[in-house]
């Protein structure tokens, strides 16, 4: 067996994952460790993250998770990464110490800047290259804005004093001690500086955004070698083989790899991702057009749908509302009143709407509120609101000729086997949840195996299957529920 240390650094925790690769193809978790932390929020719409935070839950995460696996350090043979994507850091190119905290993919702040480039008439050059929309979601706007608000920062930055990443490039410099200053093909077309035809930082997007060339990371295929691990960490050095964001590691994870085939991804936000192939399809249904992997040169394409709310709207009932002690209360709670929810509905509109509306404005927004609802009923239209997005997603999908019929479905959330035949009986389509539902690291080790040259291709058999939901429910019942959501996210854009 090979032993791969898989990095997962999200949105809310830390993960650090030894997984066993068998001969065979097949893998099991051998060890594993999970460090939570806490977004820091300035002001309305503003997401931020302590970049020290991260490293250090990262290394912890990684350390108990060796631990835990009964191994030390010199016997893993690669480490793969996984990461939140969009997340913008910046650091001194000496110290490696940020300038300012990480601005989390969920941030709003540049939300006039990206209506400033659409009145410029910019939507359409954005997407042609790099096949993203103008929103605030997006790399390229946030660094933009650390580099015009932050004192000093753009003079340093023409210096050559400071470097750019995503969460990805952040690690693997602080794992290499600053010898790697670099990102792979996947993180990069998330920046809103790349061009995905071309594989290359788009100079007239630089000019633009008067951001310098030699602030941006080299990108490299998602196997490849980044560089050693210094054995300060872990005891010895170990190659880093792989990296790619989270939902293009989930979407190798889930063995995604022909054209066709979809995943979708139940973390902090869900992600639906459907591979492509080497042709890249231009959305008119609000998806964006991103890299799905680059092996060897050789970039294959995927679609993709974003929302920005999922398993944060059940954080929210639990830390906020304090209508539940854990998440495993929610499925208990649609259980009870067989998913009734009485008319309620939650738009958990609370950082703006994703795909395919794109709206950086709307907040969120509870309807069809009576006297007699009850707790069990607003946390169960949490539930179902995750479905109700997912299904806009696959509307567009098929719109865009992406037409989906069975869906891989992973993440926290999907642990839920009530939330998981609600998927599938308002998408109607067939929904297979793996063995490891983590498949976002299970991506990352599959991309370091073939990185470190341990395998001769990327797995399709990692994942395993653990159980298939089937539609039940009638057409006329799932057509009324998704009437009514439709006119909970029409009062919701009406209130921005």
């Amino acid at each position: 067996m090979s032993l791969i240390l898989a990095i997962d650094q999200g949105t809310s925790s830390s993960r650090g994952i030894v997984f066993d690769l068998a001969a065979d193809g097949s893998a099991r978790i051998r060890g594993d460790a999970q460090r939570t932390f806490d977004a820091i929020f300035p002001q309305d719409g503003w997401v931020e993250q302590d970049p020290e935070v991260l490293w250090q839950t990262t290394l912890d995460a990684s350390r108990e998770a060796i631990a835990n696996a009964g191994i030390e350090g010199r016997d893993i043979a690669a480490i793969g990464i996984t990461n939140q994507r969009e997340t913008t850091l910046v650091w001194d190119k000496q110290t490696g110490q940020c300038v300012y905290n990480a601005i989390v993919w969920q941030d709003r702040r540049t939300a006039d800047r990206c209506q400033q480039m659409r009145d410029e008439g910019m939507a359409e050059s954005v997407s042609s290259k790099t096949g993203l929309v103008l929103d605030p979601y997006f790399s390229g706007t946030k660094l933009a804005w650390l580099l015009d608000e932050r004192p000093g920062l753009r003079q340093r930055a023409a210096n050559g004093e400071l470097c750019f990443g995503t969460v990805d490039t952040f690690l693997l410099w602080r794992l290499t001690k600053g010898l790697a200053h670099l990102t792979d093909a996947t993180n990069a077309s998330r920046t809103l500086l790349f061009d995905i035809s071309e594989q290359r930082w788009d100079s007239e997007l630089l000019r633009y955004f008067d951001i310098p060339a030699t602030l941006m990371p080299e990108v490299c295929d998602s196997a490849h070698g980044f560089g050693m691990a210094d054995a300060e960490w872990f005891g010895a050095e170990i190659p880093v083989t792989g990296i790619a964001g989270d939902q293009q590691a989930a979407l190798v994870g889930q063995g995604c790899l022909n054209a066709g085939m979809c995943k979708s991804t139940y973390g902090t936000g869900c992600f639906l991702m459907a591979n492509t192939g080497q042709k890249r399809l231009r959305s008119d249904g609000g998806l964006l057009t991103t890299v799905g992997y680059r092996l060897s040169g050789e970039v294959t394409y995927a679609l993709e749908g974003s929302i920005f709310a999922a398993g944060v709207a059940v954080k929210w009932l639990r830390d906020r509302l304090q209508l539940i002690d854990d998440a495993a209360e929610t499925e208990t709670l649609a259980r009870d009143i067989g998913g009734d929810t009485g008319g309620v509905y939650v738009v958990p509109a609370f950082t703006g709407l994703g795909a395919p509306h794109w709206n950086p404005n709307v907040r969120g927004t509870i309807t069809g509120l009576t006297l007699d609802s009850s707790r069990a009923q607003i946390v169960t239209a949490t539930l179902q609101s995750v479905a109700f997005q997912t299904a806009e997603l696959l509307a567009a999908m098929a719109h865009d000729g992406a037409v989906v019929e069975q869906l891989g479905v992973d993440g926290g959330m999907v642990v839920n086997d009530w939330l998981c035949q609600f998927l599938a009986d308002i998408l109607n389509v067939t929904v297979e949840r793996p063995v490891i539902i983590e498949t976002t690291a299970l991506g990352a080790a599959n991309l370091a195996a073939l990185g470190a040259g341990l395998v001769p291709a990327l797995n399709t058999r990692m994942r395993g299957l653990d159980r298939v939901f089937v539609p039940s429910m009638e057409d006329a019942r799932r057509q009324a529920l998704l009437v009514g959501w439709q006119g909970a996210l029409v009062q919701a854009l009406a209130g921005n």
